[in-house]
């Protein structure tokens, strides 16, 4: 899926690079109203998932079994297309992807060794939410845009355990998100974010639930971002 993405978003954001480049000449505005962007990003997320181990570990069946490596953490793929609608406030959507491999210890058949078993997770969706953002103008070469916000929306979530049936479930994540880009022209910048994220989904079928795994937990990433020139403001026909 994260293969399927990144040709997404990069195509997506092959017109910016299209742009005449003449604005690299321009001083950035200090003013973001009316600003759009494109932001493509790559990173690493921070997910221990406790839970899910904890909970396997003390089934009486499982006690007793030494821990089977635990995953942590996997890589994330964000493109975030925004706009501002006013100096302050951006609204947009983020377009996310991100899998892993767990892996849950199982006794062993005929009193063996113990077993590990793998468990495939994948997860992608598209948020809204509102970034509040302002300009340092006197950081970096065209200085520094800061923001913070809250984002929401339905992501496909799924878990794979060897030897059982695909289960996926759509659910809602949320998340908090702070981060900055620097500005090195007008159009061209350098972004890093931390996101809080908070996304979970099933491991096993209904009738034999092994527990819940998180793919939340903090997210961190650095990428590029073309913005868009505000467009100017045309007085109304008739008016001086």
């Amino acid at each position: 899926m994260l293969r399927r993405l990144l040709p997404l978003a990069l195509l997506l954001s092959a017109p910016a690079a299209a742009q005449d480049f003449s604005y690299d000449d321009e001083e950035a505005s200090t003013s973001l109203d009316g600003v759009g962007r494109i932001t493509i990003q790559g990173g690493w997320r921070i997910t221990p998932n406790k839970t899910l181990y904890d909970g396997w570990y003390s089934r009486a069946a499982n006690q007793g079994l030494p821990r089977a490596r635990e995953v942590s953490g996997a890589p994330i793929l964000t493109a975030s297309f925004a706009y501002a609608i006013t100096d302050m406030v951006e609204v947009g959507i983020d377009l996310f992807g991100s899998q892993s491999r767990l892996y849950l210890n199982e006794p062993g058949t005929d009193g063996g060794p113990p077993q590990a078993r793998q468990v495939d997770t994948l997860g992608y969706g598209a948020l809204v939410g509102l970034r509040f953002q302002t300009v340092v103008p006197q950081l970096g070469p065209q200085g520094l845009v800061v923001f913070a916000g809250l984002l929401a929306g339905p992501t496909l979530i799924s878990s794979e355990r060897k030897g059982e049936a695909l289960q996926e479930t759509t659910t809602q994540a949320w998340m908090g998100n702070a981060g900055a880009t620097l500005r090195l022209t007008p159009r061209w910048g350098i972004t890093a974010d931390y996101r809080l994220a908070f996304l979970r989904g099933p491991v096993g079928p209904a009738t034999g639930r092994v527990g819940s795994f998180s793919m939340g937990g903090s997210w961190l990433s650095l990428g590029i971002t073309y913005s868009f020139p505000a467009e100017p403001s045309r007085p109304l026909p008739g008016s001086l």
